[in-house]
Formats: structure tokens, C-alpha cells, sequence
């Protein structure tokens, strides 16, 4: 009820309650990806306290990548079957619960069943997918900046809340650090319980860019269960597009949250670099960022995708090769602060734009979650591998040069893809057999 009054109320002021829905979702994906990024800032002190190697923590760190990426295509499904509001609730509950619980951890396993388990299928259940999902339904004109915009939140949020994360641990000890996730993940459950709504025809509307009938029957949605998202895979499996957008994807979560975010803090103490001014070089990464990939969804409205991700990839990965040669200071890491950040999730936008002119609006949910898959599944390979050679080798460089050529290998197997033709309407997906 107050959803439909708010949305009368916006409409006679020329405003789509579209984008009452895409600001809830962006402060979700924030605060979620703000609790993503907040262990890479505690894995000095748990090593201290506990006596745990960067390589044990580490896994924990990477069981929690792997379930946010695999959770994504069944979060499609959630989605679906009982719509937007229950699984943001849900997921920021789940958040909520096992960061604070963790507080609490005295037993390496602890942290894998709290920031593992329960921490990956959370935020797993409101990550890049949420956005996709949001974007294609509730807007048609302005799609490529909105998916830019909740992209970039998810990015900011893993950064932006280091600072502070790390001032609180330094000054008050690392448990501290939970207690304002909580509270987000408090009040903005209470924000999607009040706000959200599943579809625009739920509240009258229909999607931005596009005019509502009166009397208009709308499609029911295909339905869905937890056999469709294999169903999806295996009819995307048979696409090259889908493989080389997986591919380069996997590519992506390699060389940016499960490398740079989980370890840069660790990576800047080798070089004696104390935990608040590299958290302060990470939020500074977080706000270039923001506008850059926001401006990579205004780009990908323009021009060939395919190019945009080309640049993107080539750059990070010439970024990458240079960060071990940098100044570890405040002063001198800004340069990279600024180059990495502005190109740190950029790729996002063109990919889910890759993803729905081949597979259509219908699918792009389902597939674009097993894209995002292979995402986190590189960051898991990231997470752990960096800390593997950091406990070996006693240096981060080894992984931030792999990481780096991966990224150029990326850069180049993206111009494989076809040039997008304009989309065509396409069939549902089975539920599966």
C-alpha cells in the first residue's frame, strides 16, 4: 500500500518509482559488498590474535568469493519464485547475523561456517545478479546507466568502508569494525520491506521508457525452479559468446576483489605501510570507481562494448605489472589508486550488455548469474592463490604479474565475440527436466 502511494505521489512529479527501487537496491549492494571488503581489512589482526597463516584465513576468505558467484544464478531463481523484497531481506539478515556472530569465533572453523558459508550465500543472494534483474525490469530507456550506477555501488562499498573499518580496529580492536554493517544491514531490510516491490505492474507501471495500458494483461514470468539455472547453463554452453564472456569474467574477479581487495592492505604492510592509510588508498580506488563505472554504463549505451572491454582489461592489466614497482606511500600509490579505480569494475556494465543482446531479456538474469559465477570463482583462485604465494614465497608479486598477464590474455579474446545485433524478442526457458 504505502509502495502505490509513494508511486502515485512520484508520478505526478514526473518521477518513475523505478528509481525509488534502483536507490534500495543501490544501498543494498552497497552495504553488502561493504561487508564482502571488511575481512581484506581484519586479516592482520585474526593472524595476530589466533596464530592463523594468511594462507588458512585465506580459504575461508575464498569459500566465501566462491558461494557469492555460485549463488547467483539460483538467486535469479529466488528472485523469481518469491520475488525482490523477500530475498533482499533475506540476504541482508543473513549478513547481518553472520558478521556479528563472528565476532565471536575463537576456532578457524568458525570463520569458515560464518564468513565462509553464511557470509557467501548472503551476499550472494543480493550481488551483481540483483542488479541485472532490476535493471532489465524496471528500466528500458536509461538500462546501461543503471546497471552502471548499482554496479558501482557494489565496488564502492568494498572500499569506501575500509577507512573507517580500519581506524575502528586500529583504535578499538577489529570487532568493533562489525558493529555499523549491522546496523546498515538493519535498516535497509526495513527499507526493502517497505519499498520494494517485484515488477512495475505490481504497483500499476510499466518499466521506464516504456507507456502502461489500462486493461493490459501482462505475461506471467516463465516459471522456474532449482532445475532451471542448469537448464540455462546448458542451453548458454552451446553459445561461444557465453564461454568468452565467462571467460574474461573469470579474468575480472582474478585481478580485482579476490586479489587487490582481499590482500592489498597485507600487500602495502610487506612494503611498511600501516592499515589506515592502505585502506585510505583502497576507498580512494573505491571513489574513482564509482564514477568510472558509472561512466562505463553511459558509454555502453554508445558505443561497441566489445571495444570498451578491450581497453578496460588491456589497462588493468598494465596496472597490475607496475603496482610492485610503485612507491608504497599514501603520496605514491594515489596515481594507481586513481588509474585501477577508475577501470576497477568498469567491465560490468558492457558484459551484462553483451549478455542481454545475445541471450535476450528474459534469460539475461539466469545466464549473466553463471557469468558472474566464473567471476567470483577467479577471486576465489585469486584469494587463495595470493595468499598461497605470499606464504611460500613471502611476496605478493608472483600473483600480481600472473594476474596482470591474465588480464591482457582478457583484453584480447573479448574481440572475439561477434558485434551485436539488435535484440530480438526470445522464447522463456524451460523450467527443466
Amino acid at each position: 500500500m504505502f509502495a502505490s502511494q509513494l508511486s502515485a505521489w512520484l508520478q505526478r512529479r514526473g518521477i518513475h518509482y523505478g528509481w525509488v527501487i534502483a536507490a534500495v537496491t543501490f544501498l543494498t549492494m552497497l552495504t553488502m559488498s561493504a561487508a564482502l571488503g571488511l575481512p581484506g581489512a581484519i586479516l592482520q589482526p585474526l593472524s595476530q590474535e589466533f596464530g592463523w597463516s594468511n594462507e588458512q584465513i585465506s580459504s575461508a576468505l575464498a569459500l566465501r568469493f566462491a558461494l557469492f558467484g555460485l549463488m547467483g544464478p539460483f538467486a535469479a531463481v529466488l528472485m523469481e519464485r518469491y520475488g525482490l523484497r523477500a530475498v533482499m531481506f533475506t540476504g541482508l539478515a543473513m549478513v547481518g547475523l553472520g558478521m556479528a556472530l563472528a565476532t565471536q569465533a575463537t576456532q578457524l572453523w568458525h570463520l569458515f561456517i560464518l564468513w565462509g558459508v553464511v557470509l557467501g550465500l548472503g551476499t550472494g543472494m543480493t550481488a551483481l545478479v540483483l542488479g541485472a534483474v532490476v535493471a532489465n525490469r524496471w528500466f528500458t530507456a536509461r538500462r546501461g546507466l543503471v546497471i552502471g550506477v548499482l554496479t558501482a555501488s557494489s565496488a564502492t562499498g568494498q572500499l569506501a568502508f575500509l577507512p573507517l573499518a580500519a581506524w575502528i580496529i586500529e583504535h578499538a580492536g577489529w570487532r568493533y569494525a562489525v558493529i555499523p554493517l549491522f546496523i546498515g544491514c538493519l535498516l535497509i531490510a526495513v527499507l526493502a520491506l517497505c519499498l520494494v516491490r517485484n515488477r512495475p505492474s505490481d504497483i500499476g507501471l510499466a518499466p521506464l521508457g516504456e507507456t502502461f495500458v489500462p486493461g493490459t494483461v501482462t505475461p506471467p514470468p516463465p516459471v522456474m525452479n532449482f532445475r532451471t539455472p542448469f537448464t540455462a547453463l546448458r542451453e548458454a554452453s552451446g553459445n561461444k559468446t557465453f564461454w568468452i564472456l565467462a571467460g574474461t569474467f573469470f579474468i575480472c574477479g582474478l585481478s580485482t576483489n579476490g586479489l587487490v581487495q582481499t590482500h592489498f592492505i597485507s600487500l602495502c604492510g610487506d612494503y611498511g605501510m600501516t592499515a589506515v592509510p592502505a585502506a585510505s588508498v583502497l576507498a580512494m580506488m573505491g571513489a574513482f570507481d564509482f564514477f568510472g563505472t558509472i561512466l562505463s554504463g553511459w558509454l555502453s549505451d554508445r558505443y561497441d562494448n566489445r571495444k570498451l572491454l578491450f581497453w578496460y582489461y588491456g589497462l588493468r592489466g598494465l596496472s597490475l605489472f607496475w603496482l610492485p614497482h610503485s612507491v608504497f606511500s599514501l603520496y605514491g600509490l594515489s596515481l594507481f589508486a586513481v588509474f585501477y579505480g577508475l577501470d576497477w569494475i568498469a567491465t560490468v556494465p558492457p558484459t551484462v550488455k553483451l549478455a542481454g543482446a545475445t541471450f535476450g531479456k528474459e534469460k539475461v538474469g539466469l545466464v549473466f548469474g553463471w557469468i558472474f559465477a566464473a567471476h567470483q570463482i577467479g577471486a576465489a583462485t585469486a584469494a587463495y592463490g595470493a595468499g598461497l604465494t605470499r606464504t611460500v614465497l613471502l611476496t605478493y608479486t608472483p600473483a600480481l604479474y600472473a594476474a596482470g598477464g591474465a588480464c591482457l590474455v582478457a583484453a584480447i579474446i573479448i574481440m572475439a565475440i561477434r558485434k551485436p545485433q539488435p535484440a530480438v524478442a526470445t522464447a522463456p526457458l524451460r523450467a527443466g527436466t
